[in-house]
């Protein structure tokens, strides 16, 4: 049974059952019996409590995640760095890895697909943004939850500086089958490493398998270096263009040919939401230089149909023909023998990886040795154009300044080598070590100066704080009082005072650029609008915002509206008008547009002659037209000039006019010849008056 179920940490915390196994520490269910709740409890493995790096990469985890404050991040609640034991209090999440889910799902639709991506990738951009790269972005350190929630863990290996470097070995810190080919040759990682790794995962999503498997990590790597994965539409043909162009440019060999944020690529995906339909304008990034080739068919071809269909690592085969013996070997035969293909390809791994980097190489340039003796450690690696990598040993020479360089290997000028390539700098000191000074309540600028006077590089972090005055130091880490190396890096956390009024930004895409306008400043946000000639959208519609939709920024915050200027708009669209059947002779037709008459395509027509007539507009949005016949109105439509599209077509009649006959003249209803004949009164109904 394992030791620490059913124990009690720091009189709080009760451990029911372990429910995670890593490389460097276990995870365990817990009750947090303070706050009475459901916690995860990561603790690191006795084995490590004495290795250095294992201890530098849990405490940087823990540091990275409370830095961090997002839904889609797993929350650190509380930490223990003691000489026993060393543990990390968290979020307890009730779910399953997206790795798991993959592989229950296969294929995932791709409508799936994008609700995961846009979480994990909303995590990276607020990661990013407060300077943190996770650098092990895979589908294993994803929680996915029961309502659809995903959740970012394990910032084991993440850097706080966008310079970090790593050398790849067997033993790669982070899995092979996710990494960017700049980490896999441990070269400087960013933002855009993560990016990759978010690539490789949407591939394995939408196709159900990985762009490059192997039998090992080494193999694995040089495939990610040099090789060009399957089209994702080439193994699922139901993916939408769109988001194929979105993927392969996620995983471009070249971080510059990749998104530059996690933002630019979320911007995508939503326009791609928008429409699925959508094509992007990457240029020719993303060329197949490695067309399918045709294989012929082979002798009991239909047999391998019923191989199961994991990846089955084959000894090179041996066909036999109808009209051939089958030739039986003994099994020691087949012994030696995949020895020595295993062997063979063994050669050729390493022969690639050493042409690789002699390639690697041969394209960094030549340069002179700088001089750095008489300088400190901090201001060579501040001073560093062509990237050396610095190799720090420690020599105690009385009378000079500690933490200055005394000697390095080559020495300066006296000989040429490549840009990035190693130096090595011998520096005045008892020892290589040197202990953290104490900067807490410090100034920034105090902080600084501190810092640099041991050699160390201090690392700036801005972080949300009310209790310490503004400017001044929270804490650092490592911290006061730890034995660090010299030219180590330290990170400053510094009071930036309480956050201003928050707004979450509304959805304004496909708004007209006024009315998203009003709707943002409403909230007491800045607008900036920038247009897009190349937009299909309508004139004045807004086709995306920086920062997206539903995300929380202090009121202030300059939200930068892309609007479509209609120029990418402008179609021609021809309308076709039937003519009246019963007409013999001439009319006038006469075109409106939007209320005005257009004289260019007026005319006289003749039915008789030509049953249709064709009519082409030009325009951005939307026009009504309305077609007149001898004045009468005949025929009404509505261009849509972004579909390309005429609708809401209304058809009146046409009334022919015709000829009145000629009318004879109107006689008088009473003809006098003679004076009218004088008449008595009527005695009918008479009355007597007296007169």
């Amino acid at each position: 049974m394992d030791k620490y179920i059913g124990k009690r940490l720091d009189g709080r915390y009760e451990i029911h059952e372990l429910i995670g196994v890593g490389g460097m520490a276990n995870v365990y269910r817990c009750n947090d019996t303070v706050d009475d709740r459901e916690v995860a409890i990561k603790i690191l493995k006795d084995e490590y409590l004495n290795n250095e790096e294992f201890i530098r990469r849990f405490k940087n985890e823990s540091k990275a995640i409370a830095m961090l404050s997002h839904p889609n991040i797993v929350k650190v609640y509380d930490v223990s760095f003691g000489d026993m034991i060393q543990y990390i209090v968290m979020e307890y999440i009730d779910g399953i890895t997206l790795k798991e889910y993959i592989e229950s799902q296969g294929i995932i639709e791709w409508k799936d697909v994008i609700h995961l991506t846009t979480q994990v990738l909303k995590a990276l951009q607020h990661a990013h943004e407060c300077g943190i790269v996770h650098r092990d972005i895979k589908p294993q350190n994803i929680m996915l939850l029961q309502d659809g929630t995903i959740k970012v863990t394990d910032f084991g290996i993440a850097r706080f500086s966008d310079k970090a470097t790593r050398t790849m070995t067997d033993q790669a810190i982070g899995s092979v089958h996710y990494i960017a080919p700049e980490q896999a040759r441990g070269a400087s990682t960013d933002g855009k490493t993560d990016i990759y790794s978010v690539g490789v995962m949407l591939y394995e999503m939408l196709t159900g398998r990985l762009p490059f498997d192997g039998d090992s990590a080494v193999t694995v790597a040089l495939m990610q270096l040099q090789s060009t994965p399957k089209r994702p539409r080439e193994v699922n043909p139901a993916i939408p263009i769109g988001l194929e162009q979105i993927t392969m440019r996620a995983m471009q060999k070249q971080p510059e040919d990749r998104y530059t944020s996690a933002a630019e690529m979320l911007s995508d995906i939503e326009r791609f939401r928008l429409n699925p339909s959508i094509v992007f304008d990457y240029g020719n990034s993303f060329v197949d230089h490695q067309p399918t080739k045709h294989v012929g068919s082979i002798r009991h071809a239909d047999e391998g149909n019923r191989v199961d269909k994991k990846k089955v690592t084959m000894p090179e085969p041996e066909y036999a023909f109808e009209d051939e013996p089958i030739k039986e070997h003994k099994p020691i035969f087949h012994v030696i023998k995949g020895v020595l293909i295993s062997a063979a390809i063994m050669c050729l791994i390493f022969a690639g990886l050493a042409v690789f980097q002699a390639l690697n190489s041969d394209r960094a340039k030549d340069v002179d040795v700088p001089d750095y003796v008489g300088k400190t450690v901090v201001q060579a690696k501040e001073d560093n154009p062509e990237n050396f990598q610095f190799d720090i040993n420690s020599k105690f020479v009385e009378g000079q300044e500690i933490g200055v360089i005394l000697s390095q290997e080559p020495e300066a000028g006296s000989m040429k080598i490549k840009s990035g390539s190693t130096i090595t700098l011998t520096v005045n000191g008892t020892d290589t070590e040197i202990t953290v000074p104490f900067i807490q309540n410090l100034s920034e600028n105090e902080s600084i100066k501190t810092l640099k006077e041991k050699n160390l590089i201090p690392q700036i972090v801005y972080v949300e704080n009310t209790k310490t005055p503004k400017g001044y130091t929270i804490d650092s880490f490592p911290s006061a009082g730890a034995k660090v190396t010299i030219g180590s890096t330290v990170f400053v956390y510094i009071a930036n005072g309480e956050r201003a009024g928050t707004a979450q930004i509304p959805a304004v895409i496909g708004m007209n650029v006024d009315d998203a306008k009003s709707k943002l400043e409403e909230l007491g946000l800045t607008v900036e609008t920038v247009y897009d000639d190349e937009s299909k959208e309508q004139k004045d519609s807004v086709v995306s915002s920086s920062p997206l939709p539903y995300g929380k920024v202090e009121k202030g915050t300059v939200v930068t509206l892309t609007v479509s200027s209609g120029k990418g708009d402008k179609r021609t669209v021809e309308v076709y008008v039937d003519l009246p059947s019963n007409v013999q002779g001439d009319v006038e037709m006469t075109v409106i547009v939007d209320g005005e008459v257009d004289s260019s395509l007026s005319r006289t027509l003749n039915p008789s002659y030509n049953s249709t007539c064709t009519l082409s507009f030009e325009g951005t949005g939307k026009s009504n037209i309305v077609i007149e016949l001898d004045g009468q109105i005949y025929r009404e439509y509505t261009i849509d000039y972004t579909l390309g599209a005429v609708t809401n077509t209304v058809a009146h009649d046409y009334a022919a006019p015709t000829e009145a006959p000629t009318e004879a003249p109107t006689e008088p209803d009473t003809y006098y010849t003679e004076p009218p004949v004088e008449t008595e009164p009527s005695t009918d109904n008479y009355v007597d008056n007296g007169f």
